[in-house]
């Protein structure tokens, strides 16, 4: 075996890549986003389990073809008009397609028909694209992965990766049978079954040689064949006229400083590792010497980086901490992976657009895709674009300035986000996301997520502040925010404290300025998880000076959907507290909720019952209070997303019609005028599917509205984070 000596040294250019780029002229931006869904027969459960994962295009980039494993089917859409995809169905197959490709007028999936993981099998079916027909082709050699078109056309790679079983051995390597490479010739179009070169692969790799996994195939302009065998840590480099082996080489180990390693949480960049297999997973060639990888790591390792290598085996860049950099800054880091793959680069396309190369690194954790402009030396990070739930397919398709993405996860069985296939557009201008991000503090970003609660300085324009709600709970906090910048800036993180240590069992969901330079917070209780329901108040360094929790009376009635949102009104001994109350308790009417008033003079508390909309699915609450020129400002929403998504709305009540009653008396009911259906500014802002979650609401010293949501800790969640300026409050009244 010929090792390859790793000539140039571990390189990061951390400074130069976590910043967006200045006077930026141009931009990838979402215009269009197709639920998969939406392909589904007429006569099928709109509930079945989709997914989009491997993407490609027609020859003239007017068709997306996908492959959707789980319903075992071939995916189409039609984007002739790429700002409103069209469904074309699908053509469901005898197998699960694992990946698919173009040649000619002809699309070529791979399809894995194994028995067992000891007894893999699969095959190639060729799809006629206008006619949506399939006919069976070759019989492969084992469980296919990945397939790829050389880009004259004259030949079909195919990755035979035969899985390891997890659960056998705890997934130790080697588990026969080995994998290998397959090469077709092609005749327009169409694989020669009986001119097929197999390339064994074994005795390459340092790591379980005897079972190579090869995992992802990309062609060169010069016709040969990068392949990654990812727990093995390896990459080949194979002729496909000859089948040869060119070159091979391990990909190395990488390292990684301030980074987030433990899921405890809490967002804090302050660890690091060293000696980490990278164990790549896609591999895209970036011009005919050099080609960059997605380090995921699948095995024992996975460093979360990309690297450039060159064909020789060189590594001539790492992004070392980047990816999860970008990623925490835009508020998409994914902490409950943060001890194992972090962000998880997996996917990858490069592809050169006028002038400038790119390459896009798909963090499947993250639900983000990274773009970078090859420089030929230390790449430029330009952007991040929200994707969906983890995406797995990028596709470029240039000669339209468009970029496609599939997202393979489907949450239907949760009521969540389906998968998705999304499109971007290069064009002038600036990005469009992320719409709030935070900054690097100290060599490594303030860690964000799951905003739950906005308010307003009381004397500077612009100036927010945020609270992260219980999935934090490790670490709660409240978040400076500087919302003259575009995107919004999270400036400083004050960590809230009991005693000088964060504070624990708390639930973060409102925020409003004390007016004398704190806060007061409300927590959202579980008593099942000895959460109390409370009030706090928090001097300007987070530290609790006082701590309320809800009189009995209250308490006596409560379910876990308590307060979310505080607010502050009147003045002196008249000053009270006034918190919206998320769900009907178990003493409130259906379809009545209460807004809870507390005076803190008197320590006196009042209520008064708020009318929810009707909803024809899931269910109605408050998520945010705030008070401004005599109203009481309230946001009302469902819990829907995406196309199902319908109340999202704006209500204000007016102060002078309040007069909350003692808790032993009868409630009076509150009159509520609609503001502004925020639906529209959703699908607006984003050009996504409507998230669920207004959490926070906040009218600045200047009279500015702004509206945040939260991203659920990139939790079975997109992970994207909506942030809206809606201009003058009085031009919403």
């Amino acid at each position: 075996m010929r090792r390859q000596s790793l000539l140039c040294a571990f390189v990061s250019v951390l400074s130069a890549t976590t910043a967006m780029p200045a006077l930026a002229d141009t931009a990838f931006n979402r215009i269009a986003t197709f639920a998969v869904e939406e392909n589904l027969p007429a006569d099928m459960d709109p509930a079945t389990e989709t997914s989009s994962e491997i993407i490609t295009a027609s020859e003239d980039g007017n068709t997306l073809i996908y492959s959707d494993s789980p319903l075992g089917a071939i995916g189409f859409i039609d984007i002739t008009d790429p700002a409103t995809p069209e469904a074309l169905g699908i053509l469901q197959v005898d197998g699960e397609p694992t990946s698919v490709t173009v040649a000619a007028d002809k699309a070529i999936a791979a399809v894995n028909t194994s028995e067992s993981y000891t007894d893999p099998s699969g095959s190639l079916l060729v799809i006629d694209i206008a006619n949506r027909t399939a006919e069976p082709s070759c019989e492969l050699a084992g469980q296919p992965d990945s397939v790829v078109t050389s880009k004259d056309g004259r030949f079909l790679a195919v990755a035979i990766e035969n899985e390891r079983d997890e659960d056998m051995n705890d997934g130790v390597i080697p588990q026969m049978p080995a994998g290998a490479l397959q090469i077709f010739s092609l005749e327009e179009g169409m694989p020669n079954c009986d001119n097929v070169k197999t390339v064994a692969l074994t005795g390459l790799a340092e790591i379980a040689s005897e079972d190579p996994e090869p995992e992802f195939v990309d062609y060169n302009e010069a016709g040969e064949i990068a392949v990654t065998l990812q727990e093995n840590n390896h990459i080949a480099i194979v002729s496909a006229e000859s089948g040869e082996v060119v070159s091979h080489f391990s990909a190395g180990a990488g390292s990684i400083k301030n980074a987030d390693m433990l899921d405890d949480g809490a967002l804090r960049f302050d660890q690091s590792g060293e000696g980490i297999r990278r164990e790549p997973d896609a591999v895209k060639w970036l011009d005919d010497e050099r080609l960059v990888a997605a380090n995921e790591g699948d095995y024992e390792g996975g460093s979360r980086s990309f690297t450039i290598f060159s064909k020789a085996g060189e590594v001539l860049y790492d992004s070392g901490s980047d990816l999860e950099h970008q990623a925490a800054l835009a508020g998409h880091y994914p902490d409950k992976r943060s001890d194992s793959k972090g962000a998880e680069p997996e996917g990858m396309e490069a592809a050169t657009y006028g002038d400038e190369r790119y390459f896009f690194v798909a963090l499947e954790r993250a639900s983000l895709v990274a773009v970078y402009r090859d420089t030929g030396d230390a790449p430029e990070f330009v952007q991040v674009l929200p994707s969906g739930v983890a995406p797995e397919g990028v596709l470029a398709i240039p000669e339209r300035n468009l970029l496609v993405t599939a997202n393979e996860t489907d949450l239907a069985e949760d009521g969540g986000a389906r998968s998705h296939v999304m499109l971007y557009e290069l064009g002038d201008g600036a990005p469009d996301y992320p719409m709030i991000k935070s900054v690097m503090n100290d060599g490594a970003p303030i860690g964000w997520g799951a905003l739950s609660g906005l308010a307003a300085d009381p004397a500077e324009p612009g100036r927010l502040y945020a609270v992260s709600d219980s999935f934090y709970s490790a670490e709660p906090a409240i978040f400076e925010i500087d919302a003259t910048d575009t995107p919004a800036t999270i400036t400083r993180k004050i960590v809230v404290k009991r005693g000088g240590a964060p504070a624990q069992k708390l639930d973060l969901e409102g925020i409003v300025s004390d007016g004398e330079g704190g806060f007061w917070l409300a927590s959202e209780g579980r008593t099942d998880r000895l959460i109390p329901h409370a009030l706090m108040r928090v001097d300007a360094d987070g530290e609790i000076t006082d701590e309320i929790t809800l009189p009995a009376e209250l308490l006596a009635h409560e379910i876990r959907f308590g307060m979310e949102g505080v607010t502050l009104v009147g003045e002196g001994d008249e000053q009270m507290l006034v918190m919206a109350i998320q769900r009907e308790w178990k003493d409130d009417p259906k379809g009545q909720v209460k807004l809870v008033a507390y005076k803190p003079s008197s320590e006196e508390w009042l209520a008064a019952r708020y009318p929810l909309d009707d909803t024809a699915r899931g269910w109605v609450g408050l998520s945010e209070i705030t008070a401004h020129d005599g109203n009481l400002f309230i946001v009302e929403r469902d819990n829907q997303i995406g196309n199902r998504a319908a109340i999202k709305r704006l209500y204000r009540v007016a102060l002078t019609d309040f007069e909350p009653a003692s808790l032993d008396a009868e409630l009076p009911l509150v009159e509520k005028v609609l503001s502004r259906d925020l639906l529209e500014d959703m699908r607006t802002a984003s050009n996504g599917y409507v998230v669920d979650k207004i959490e926070g609401f906040a009218i600045d010293s200047a009279g500015e509205a702004f509206f945040v949501t939260d991203n659920d800790g990139v939790d079975d969640s997109s992970g994207e984070t909506i942030f809206v300026r809606l201009g003058r409050v009085d031009a919403l009244n």
